[in-house]
């Protein structure tokens, strides 16, 4: 299906590995100009090349730390011409309401709920004015799916989720739409270094990883291809009903929980 992509420009915030690095492979694809973020040089550059040497599109890259509003703010009025904002940007770790002080808590927020909240805002500005563009939100199943031990994540993509809804079903007024994506586990490097020291611990082999996903519906993780082609729909033409909403990609594990 021809997503009328071409000639596009997607700006993708934590694109230079995981999902993000999905979702720029699939924008690619499909013809489109790609912008790469992320704090890291050396991963920005090896990204680039792999994404021009694959589909010979036009492939930028910002080293920008997201948690720094004036940067996020920055970055926006670099890219002020992008069609397409993907906003994946931030890992928010693991720990009770106990653990998780207020240094680690201010710190993940940050990065992940304000970092959104603020490139999502300058680019708002910028596709009112010309009526046009979407917002991809990568949030996270825990936001609806809440646990004691992420905490922290849970909150945080609790409040993603409600700030999507909020603002997607207003932006439609400026001719712009904001959706969201909740992916589950997802197999990424960040995921099976997690694993296969898991396995390690438990089953004594690190390639033995995959056994610790049986549970997962059809027996695996999802894979981050999974997560960047609804991402391309959903940025696209053949989804321009869609605004203020929220699709978690989870194989029903929400509706189990």
């Amino acid at each position: 299906m021809d997503m009328h992509l071409s000639g596009r420009t997607v700006l993708i915030t934590g694109g230079s590995k995981g999902i993000g690095y999905a979702c720029a492979e699939a924008f690619a694809a499909e013809g489109c100009q790609v912008h790469l973020v992320a704090r890291g040089h050396e991963n920005l550059t090896a990204a680039r090349d792999r994404l021009r040497a694959r589909f010979n599109v036009p492939v930028e890259t910002h080293a920008v730390d997201l948690s720094d509003g004036n940067a996020a703010r920055g970055l926006i009025e670099t890219c002020a011409d992008a069609d397409i904002l993907v906003n994946n940007a931030g890992a928010i770790p693991r720990g009770d309401v106990i653990s998780m002080d207020e240094a680690k808590w201010r710190a993940a927020w940050d990065l992940k709920v304000f970092g959104y909240i603020n490139t999502t805002r300058a680019m708002l500005e910028k596709m009112y004015a010309r009526k046009r563009g979407v917002i991809v939100n990568i949030i996270g199943l825990a936001g609806e799916m809440p646990m004691y031990d992420y905490v922290t994540g849970s909150m945080g993509n609790a409040s993603l989720m409600q700030f999507t809804r909020a603002v997607g079903s207003k932006s439609v007024d400026h001719g712009v739409r904001v959706v969201a994506i909740n992916p589950p586990s997802t197999r990424t490097d960040r995921m099976t270094t997690l694993m296969r020291s898991q396995a390690q611990k438990e089953l004594g082999d690190p390639e033995r990883w995959p056994e610790l996903t049986r549970h997962l519906p059809f027996g695996r993780p999802c894979e981050p291809s999974e997560i960047a082609d609804l991402a391309v729909f959903l940025a696209s033409d053949r989804s321009a009903y869609t605004s203020g909403v929220v699709f978690s990609v989870d194989a029903g594990q929400a509706s189990r929980h």
